[in-house]
């Protein structure tokens, strides 16, 4: 028997009613003409911190004893979790504690206490801040808020795979990130509850399989950074494990320029905003597109809380891949005019300069002659090769960096 069933799941629906969004269920047209499959998406980046972690985290502090209230929380995380457990603690009055790595980015820490929190940075990694929290947890008679192996964390998950099967009761597929598990737990209790044929998929990011590990019964070491941070878990969850085994299909491995790649045609598709672990369903889809071809096929974007620095990045270089942005090298004779003439040719073209660097002072670079090193917007890749062949007739030396 698993620890949670529809019934768990049902109470926390009710439990949550009018405590947290009921997020939408929207189609996503272009994704499904560049996927082959009919693409609905689940929006718990809509939720109020940002991510599905909401849903949990009411769940579990609205199911405390009076005593457990009193006394207070805590729980241990850099993320989503820290902020639905604050902000949800402080709605219900319930004192809370958060162990957050000691490099936790500042506007992280300055989110989480926003929200009421108490803030302790301890540790290297979230590890040393778990232990610690644990620690904390025994001395202070604290109730330790898990982010994904507790029976009331996954049955308040559980309740977006319920909206989900009622906004869409005719989904063949639902693709889930998995990081700890809860999430995934949850939606294929409730899913498989209401249509057992329905098929379940997980995704990992490539560095941190450590789920679909775990059920291969293979022992690794997981390092590296990641864009999808939020699912990289190094020991997934005992009872989400359980859940899993017994009620999803398959998991799959997204790679990094996957994860980045859904990131950007999430955003220029379908002007949704997911972090790297939010558009990991999205990325699974993308790398493994036969086995979803023809199907009616949702994932969550379980989360939208990415660093802006970071979003552009991935929005430029997005840019790069797709040819609407181009970085050239152009040889030019260091005399007057001849950035103009450059300049002319480009726009005649018609192109946009977007920045230009004029190197004269590199190793071996003869002294009359210079480097121009030009962004250009282009509409195309095709655009990208007209542009080039016109510099070259009109005498540049020129190459795409």
């Amino acid at each position: 028997m698993l620890p949670v069933d529809i019934a768990d799941i049902e109470t926390a629906a009710q439990t949550l009613a009018g405590s947290i969004q009921k997020t939408p269920t929207v189609a996503a047209p272009r994704l499904s003409g560049l996927l082959g499959c009919d693409l609905v998406l689940k929006l718990e980046c809509l939720q109020y911190t940002g991510s599905f972690k909401d849903r949990g985290a009411h769940n579990k502090l609205a199911g405390l004893p009076e005593s457990g209230r009193r006394c207070g929380v805590v729980a241990a995380s850099a993320g989503n979790h820290a902020q639905g457990v604050a902000f949800h603690a402080n709605r219900l009055r319930v004192p809370a504690t958060i162990v957050m790595p000691r490099l936790t980015p500042f506007t992280k820490v300055a989110r989480t206490e926003a929200f009421g929190a108490k803030i302790v940075l301890h540790g290297d990694n979230l590890a040393d801040s778990q232990a610690h929290a644990n620690t904390l947890a025994a001395d202070r008679g604290l109730t330790l808020i898990h982010p994904y192996d507790d029976p009331l964390i996954i049955a308040g998950q559980g309740t977006a795979g319920l909206e989900l099967l009622a906004a869409v009761p005719e989904l063949d597929d639902i693709v889930v990130p998995i990081g700890g598990g809860g999430l995934i737990s949850g939606i294929a209790i409730a899913a498989k509850s209401i249509k057992p044929s329905i098929r379940i998929t997980g995704v990992e990011a490539a560095r941190y399989p450590s789920m679909h590990d775990a059920l291969a019964g293979i022992q690794r070491a997981y390092s590296g950074s990641t864009i999808a941070e939020g699912i990289a878990v190094k020991e997934p969850g005992v009872l989400t494990r359980e859940i899993i085994t017994e009620l999803v299909d398959d998991i799959l491995i997204a790679e990094e320029g996957m994860l980045e790649a859904a990131v950007y045609q999430l955003l220029t598709c379908s002007n949704v905003l997911g972090e790297g672990a939010g558009a990991a369903g999205l990325a699974g889809i993308m790398a493994h597109r036969e086995r979803f071809a023809g199907r009616r096929v949702a994932t969550v974007i379980c989360g939208g809380n990415i660093d802006p620095r970071l979003l552009s990045s991935v929005l430029m270089r997005g840019l790069l891949q797709d040819g609407r942005l181009a970085r050239l090298k152009v040889e030019i004779e260091d005399v007057p005019g001849v950035l103009a003439r450059v300049s002319a040719t480009i726009g005649d073209q018609g192109g946009n300069i977007v920045e230009v660097h004029h190197h004269r002072l590199a190793y071996g670079q003869p002294a009359k002659r210079a480097d121009l090193e030009i962004v250009v917007e282009t509409r195309d890749r095709t655009h990208i090769t007209a542009i080039v062949e016109q510099l070259k007739a009109a005498g540049f030396g020129v190459a795409v960096i």
